[in-house]
C-alpha cells in the first residue's frame, strides 16, 4: 500500500518558491562579495555558499558561472574540466567515435542474433514501448538548456579552455579560448547597438580582477600557439629522422623562459626521449622517461620505453621492474574497466588493446626472468649507457662521464619542476619524490659504469704497456744479438785479409818514398826549384 504524500497548494508552492528564490540570491550577492576580495579563504567560503545555493537551483547559470571562476581562482582545474566536460571538443569527438563503434558492433550482433532465432519463437512486444537511459536524457536535457543559454553563457569557453590550458590540453585549449573571444564579441556588439551615447558603458564584471579579459585571453592564446608550433616542428623533425633537431626544439619548449602545464610537459619529455634513443643516446633517454614518470605516474608509453631501454643495455632487474609496474597498471585498467584518470585525459593506448598487451607482456616478463635465474644480470652494456665506443681512451671516458653526471646529478633531478605549471599543488611533493628517486637512480647506474669502464681501461693499458716492453725487450735483444754477429764476422774478415797479405811489402815502398823526398829536400833547400825529373817521381 503506497503511503499518500500530502500535495501543497497554491500559495504554499509559491510561498515555498519564492523563498528559496531570495535564499539563492542572498547565496549568490554574498559569493560574489567574498570573491570580490580575491582572498584565497574568502573564495573558498564563497564556493561553499555557490555549492548551496546549487543544491536548491541546481541549474542556475550564474551559479554555475560563479562556481567555475572560484575552482579557477583556487586553481582546481581538474574540478573545472570535471564540471564543463561536455564543452571538451576532443572529448565529444572520442565519445562520438566510441558511440559509432559500439553502435555497429551492436548492430552486427543483433543481426546475427535475429538470425539465430526464428520469428516463431521471438515473443510478440510492444512496438511503442522503447527502453531508454536516464542518464542519456539528463545529459540531452542539460545541453539543450545550455544551448540556450549561450547567448549569455559564453563564460563556459573562456573559463574552461583556460583550465584546459593548465591541463595540458592546448588544441582544446585553443579551440575554447578563441570561441570564446568570438561569442564574448558578438555579444557586446549585439548590447552595444541598443545603447545610447550617455549610458555607453562597460559590462559589470561578475569576477573582480577575472582573468578572463581580453587583453590575458589574448597573450594566453599566443603563448599556445608558440607551444603548438614548437611541438609540431618537433615532431615533423622526428618523423623525418632529423633526431637532433628534434632534439633541438623539445628542448626549447621544456627549457623555456615561460613555464608550461605539467601534461604538455609529459608528452614534450616523452617525445624527446624517443629522439634521444633513435639518436643513440640512452641515458638522456631514461632520464626523459623518468621526468615523465615523475609527472604522470600512470604514463604506459614511458614505462614500455624505459624497460626496453633497461634491456638496450642488458640491465634486466631494473627492466623487470618496470613490467612488473606496468602489468599492475594494466590488470587495474581491466579491473576498473577504464583508463586511469578522468574521462579527458589523453592517452597513448585503447582500452581493447590491453588484453593483448597484457598477454605479450607476461610473456616477455617470464622470458627476463629466465635470463636473469641464468646469470646474465652482470653483463651490463656500459659503453651503451655512457655513449662511448669499445676500445676508447681514459680521456674520451672521463670527458663522457662529467658531462653526464653535471646533467644528471641527483640535486638537479628535480630542477626541471620549477618550469612545470602543476595541475594541483597539492602533487608538488610526490612528484618531486619520484623524480629524485629516479635521478638517484641512474646517477648510481652512471657511477657503476664509470668504475667498471674505468677499471676495464686500466687492465687495458697495464696489458699494452707490458706487451710493449716486451716487444722492446724483444728487439733490443734482437739487436744486440745481430750487432755480436756482424763483429764477429769483421773479425773473421780481417784475419783473413792479414792472413794473405804480407804488410813488409807496402813497409819497404813506404820508406823508399820517404828517402827520395828527404834527399830531394836536403839537395835543393828550400829556395831552388826541384828538377822536372824529381817531379814527376815525387808526384
Amino acid at each position: 500500500m503506497a503511503l499518500a504524500t500530502p500535495s501543497l497548494s497554491a500559495s504554499e508552492r509559491k510561498h515555498w518558491w519564492l523563498t528559496n528564490r531570495k535564499i539563492v540570491e542572498k547565496y549568490i550577492k554574498d559569493a560574489r562579495s567574498l570573491i570580490a576580495t580575491q582572498e584565497h579563504n574568502d573564495v573558498a567560503s564563497a564556493l561553499n555558499l555557490v555549492d548551496a545555493a546549487l543544491a536548491i537551483s541546481p541549474r542556475l547559470d550564474q551559479a554555475l558561472e560563479l562556481k567555475a571562476r572560484s575552482l579557477l581562482f583556487l586553481r582546481r582545474y581538474k574540478d573545472v574540466a570535471d564540471m564543463l566536460q561536455d564543452y571538451i571538443p576532443s572529448l565529444k569527438m572520442a565519445i562520438e567515435d566510441s558511440a559509432s563503434a559500439s553502435a555497429s558492433f551492436s548492430s552486427d550482433t543483433s543481426s546475427q542474433q535475429a538470425k539465430l532465432l526464428s520469428s516463431s519463437e521471438s515473443p510478440s512486444r510492444d512496438q511503442s514501448f522503447k527502453c531508454f537511459s536516464v542518464s542519456d536524457l539528463k545529459k540531452k536535457v542539460m545541453a539543450g538548456l545550455c544551448k540556450n543559454g549561450d547567448k549569455e553563457g559564453q563564460w563556459r569557453y573562456l573559463v574552461l579552455g583556460q583550465a584546459c590550458c593548465h591541463l595540458g590540453l592546448m588544441e582544446d585549449a585553443m579551440v575554447l579560448l578563441q570561441t570564446g573571444k568570438r561569442l564574448a564579441s558578438a555579444a557586446f556588439r549585439r548590447e552595444s547597438v541598443c545603447w545610447s551615447d550617455d549610458s555607453f558603458s562597460l559590462p559589470n564584471i561578475p569576477f573582480a580582477g577575472d582573468t578572463t579579459n581580453a587583453e590575458t585571453v589574448t597573450q594566453l592564446l599566443s603563448h599556445i600557439k608558440l607551444l603548438l608550433r614548437r611541438r609540431t616542428a618537433a615532431i615533423a623533425a622526428l618523423d623525418a629522422g632529423l633526431y637532433s633537431e628534434a632534439i633541438r626544439h623539445f628542448s626549447k619548449i621544456v627549457d623555456g623562459r615561460r613555464g608550461a602545464p605539467q601534461g604538455f610537459l609529459a608528452e614534450c619529455y616523452m617525445h624527446r626521449a624517443s629522439a634521444y634513443r633513435s639518436a643513440g643516446r640512452i641515458a638522456e633517454a631514461i632520464a626523459d622517461c623518468n621526468r615523465t614518470l615523475a609527472l604522470d605516474p600512470t604514463c604506459i608509453q614511458a614505462l614500455d620505453t624505459r624497460a626496453s631501454l633497461l634491456e638496450t643495455i642488458r640491465c634486466l632487474p631494473d627492466c623487470l621492474h618496470d613490467l612488473e609496474h606496468l602489468k599492475l597498471l594494466y590488470n587495474t585498467i581491466l579491473r576498473d574497466r577504464k583508463l586511469p584518470g578522468s574521462a579527458w585525459k589523453r592517452h597513448n593506448v585503447r582500452y581493447r588493446e590491453i588484453p593483448g598487451k597484457l598477454c605479450a607482456l607476461t610473456t616477455k616478463i617470464q622470458e627476463l626472468k629466465q635470463r636473469v635465474a641464468s646469470g646474465e644480470t652482470r653483463n651490463v652494456d656500459y659503453y651503451a649507457l655512457i655513449g662511448l665506443r669499445r676500445g676508447c681512451s681514459r680521456s674520451e671516458l672521463e670527458r663522457a662521464h662529467l658531462l653526464l653526471c653535471l646533467r644528471h646529478k641527483p640535486d638537479k633531478a628535480i630542477s626541471f619542476i620549477d618550469r612545470c605549471e602543476l595541475a594541483d599543488e597539492r602533487d608538488l611533493e610526490s612528484v618531486k619524490d619520484r623524480a629524485r628517486m629516479s635521478g638517484l637512480l641512474l646517477y648510481r647506474l652512471l657511477q657503476k659504469g664509470y668504475t667498471s669502464l674505468m677499471g676495464t681501461i686500466i687492465e687495458e693499458e697495464a696489458a699494452e704497456k707490458q706487451r710493449k716492453n716486451t716487444s722492446e725487450s724483444r728487439l733490443e735483444y734482437d739487436v744486440n744479438k745481430s750487432d755480436n754477429n756482424l763483429g764477429s764476422k769483421m773479425e773473421s774478415k780481417s784475419a783473413v785479409s792479414s792472413s794473405t797479405v804480407n804488410p813488409s811489402v807496402f813497409q819497404g815502398v813506404f820508406c823508399r818514398d820517404l828517402a827520395v823526398v828527404g834527399s830531394l829536400l836536403s839537395q835543393v833547400r828550400f829556395n831552388r826549384p826541384i828538377p822536372v825529373k824529381y817531379e814527376a817521381l815525387s808526384c
